[in-house]
């Protein structure tokens, strides 16, 4: 099984794709976790994924896609995966022809997500500065909400409370794509 999750920075992607991942017995991918990685590296690549994130803007579609398309390749993932931080625009989603089952949208506030947020770990990333998260809940709101209704059209689409408990969240999630606990 191919399922995509899809919601705001701070949304819960993280918390239930790696839940997901445990109980499907699926490998979670992280977009964002790509291109932290991605940035760490000192070649011009990398130092350019660093200044595209810390500033709160996205990845340009062309890289992003290519990026995300060559881990989708690797051994672990030809049986199915989680993945969570793409497509985020609709060109992303047009292009991403990688026989996907399910999406599924945490769907949260943006008031509640910048709350998260705000409760993280000071410094646990860099590109989590207030200036940065706002501007990525903006280009959400503007970019990747037409992404779900173009998921609509193709009939993957699902939409859960991200508010709720985590476990309620995990538990509607998984009665939503046939799997219950």
């Amino acid at each position: 099984m191919k399922i995509i999750l899809i919601g705001i920075q701070g949304a819960g992607k993280s918390t239930q794709g790696n839940l997901l991942s445990e109980k499907l017995v699926l490998p979670y991918l992280s977009a964002g976790h790509i291109f932290r990685e991605l940035s760490k590296e000192k070649d011009p690549l990398g130092r350019y994924i660093k200044e595209v994130m810390n500033a709160g803007y996205l990845i340009p579609d062309a890289r992003t896609i290519e990026i995300v398309t060559d881990y989708l390749h690797r051994p672990e993932y030809q049986k199915g995966y989680i993945l969570d931080g793409f497509p985020r625009t609709l060109t992303q989603a047009e292009a991403f022809e990688n026989g996907i089952d399910k999406v599924i949208y945490l769907k949260v506030a943006d008031k509640e997500a910048l709350w998260r947020l705000s409760y993280r770990e000071e410094g646990e990333r860099q590109d989590e500065t207030l200036a940065a998260i706002r501007k990525r809940i903006e280009l959400f709101n503007q970019l990747t909400k037409p992404v779900l209704d173009y998921y609509k059209e193709k009939g993957k689409f699902i939409e859960v409370n991200g508010e709720k408990p985590v476990e309620e969240v995990l538990e509607e999630i998984l009665k939503s794509i046939g799997k219950s606990e």
